[in-house]
């Protein structure tokens, strides 16, 4: 107790014992036990620099961006279809030598959603019911399949999912509950990232409760360190895993392993490569993927500034148009790299967040303003440090519809997810060469509203492949869920 006490008094951070007193035996040790793994130098520049980043302008308008260079630029809509393929072989041909892995970040709760438990359990109403983990396990089992009948393997692609202290063990029941969604358990990584004390904006850590202090999960750029707190790296390099697809958990048409991306980013020789989408319109509030001063970066939405927003090319496109989706490539060998010589020198960006805490007299404050500072830092952090950093620029309707808000709010709430998976996969079917119906036996043309009524299941097909000798020249009534069953019966009436 003393040396946690002695802590306190380094940092000046005695305030958090003020109710030791009043604390029942095993409240005081989950006290100490949170507070012993922190240290006494790291604690004070922690809220020093909390309280000084706070207090800090926002940052204005760049003035040395540049897009990102050509030669590090590759597009799926732009591209020739035979420079797709070779991308998209090369990658088959990494997945199907088990030597492709795929991260998951999943460290926060699901708060702006409107509940209160990690965001991959979340059903966004699909004819399936699935849930966002299920749809992304499935697509998982989907990419070793392709993979070995292609290579004529036996593959596999290991999950890592980094979670936080409130989502580990409501994730691990969760999978366990469901089988982990066919997947081999031991492919299946969960690990936690750092929690850190969240403080007041005259450098105090703030209490959560008497006996604990509020903390927050130290952002999706907490990854480097907590690859290092785990020996995640350790468990890749035994595994033979030398490529990893790093992705958020919110996005309901990511692409697990994507075979095209995996393949791009190693026909350029990187060891860093991000995804983007183009913007939908200048004031987009997406980071943009760019360089400053010269050094490849992400640059938040509010950074860039409405004049910087609006410059336009020769063709009238615009210039700063690569909208950051969090979907990002990473060799091992670089990830170690952050992790040994990098992670420290990730700048933190502040946010400022109504954090309800305990005041001196002991009572429970819930907050109307934001009174504290949260400190994260961003995966696309280290873009900096990379030797050839590569962007893909992926068609919006296929690869990004993130689940951020809860139903009623403008975009991104389950009902717009819902629509992007629907319509896109009516697109998928219609493609193949189905004729689809609506309940009332009128035709379905993609753009109309009652279009989108047809769910593939990621076990049918990965990203429309296969469809054809299924869907080719029959006609089906909407809403369709294309599941295994219904392929089956399909398959066998086709071969009568």
């Amino acid at each position: 107790m003393s040396r946690v006490r002695q802590l306190l008094r380094d940092a000046d951070q005695l305030h958090v014992l003020q109710f030791w007193s009043e604390l029942s035996a095993d409240q005081r040790r989950a006290l100490v036990r949170e507070l012993l793994p922190l240290e006494p130098g790291g604690l004070k520049a922690h809220c020093e620099a909390a309280c000084r980043a706070a207090a800090a302008p926002a940052p204005g308008a760049q003035r040395s961006l540049e897009p990102v260079p050509m030669e590090t630029f590759g597009s799926v809509r732009r591209s020739d279809p035979e420079l797709l393929s070779s991308w998209e072989n090369q990658g088959w041909l990494q997945v199907s030598q088990s030597r492709v892995g795929v991260l998951l970040l999943a460290g926060g709760q699901g708060t702006r959603l409107g509940v209160d438990y990690p965001k991959g359990m979340y059903d966004v109403g699909l004819p399936s019911g699935k849930t966002l983990y299920q749809l992304q396990a499935e697509r998982i089992l989907k990419v070793q399949q392709l993979a070995d009948s292609r290579h004529g393997t036996k593959c596999s692609v290991p999950w890592y999912i980094m979670t936080s202290e409130f989502t580990l063990s409501r994730t691990q029941s969760f999978f366990e509950q469901n089988q982990h969604f066919g997947l081999n358990p031991s492919n299946v990584v969960m690990f936690e990232q750092r929690m850190i004390p969240s403080v007041s904006f005259d450098g105090k850590i703030l209490l959560q409760e008497k006996w604990k202090i509020a903390t927050a999960p130290d952002g999706n750029g907490g990854l480097y360190a907590a690859l290092e707190d785990n020996n995640v790296l350790e468990d890749m390099r035994s595994r033979g895993v030398e490529y990893l697809q790093v992705y958020c958990v919110d996005n309901i048409l990511v692409k697990m392993a994507d075979p095209l991306f995996i393949g791009f980013c190693l026909s350029k020789g990187a060891d860093c490569g991000a995804k983007v989408v183009e913007k939908a319109y200048p004031s987009e509030p997406v980071g943009v993927v760019c360089r400053m001063g010269g050094v490849s970066q992400v640059v938040e939405y509010s950074e860039i500034g409405a004049e910087t927003a609006e410059l336009r090319g020769p063709e009238g496109e615009l210039m700063f148009n690569a909208g950051n989706i969090c979907i990002h490539f990473f060799t091992r060998n670089f990830l170690q790299e952050v992790a040994q010589k990098f992670k420290d020198e990730l700048k933190p960006h502040v946010a400022l967040k109504k954090i309800p805490f305990i005041d001196e007299c002991g009572n429970k404050v819930t907050p109307s303003k934001a009174n504290g500072i949260k400190m994260e830092k961003f995966v696309f952090d280290v873009f900096p440090f990379s030797r050839t950093f590569v962007v893909l620029e992926v068609p919006r309707e296929e690869e990004f519809s993130p689940l951020k808000n809860a139903e009623g709010s403008k975009a991104d709430n389950p009902s717009t997810v819902r629509n992007s998976l629907l319509t896109q996969h009516t697109r998928w079917a219609m493609s193949a060469g189905a004729r689809l119906l609506n309940q009332y036996g009128n035709s379905v043309t993609t753009h109309t509203s009652d279009a989108a009524q047809v769910e593939i299941s990621p076990l049918v097909s990965y990203s429309g492949e296969g469809l054809e000798e299924l869907l080719r020249g029959r006609t089906l009534t909407t809403p369709l869920l294309l599941d295994q069953r219904k392929a089956t019966e399909l398959q066998s009436q086709h071969h009568h």
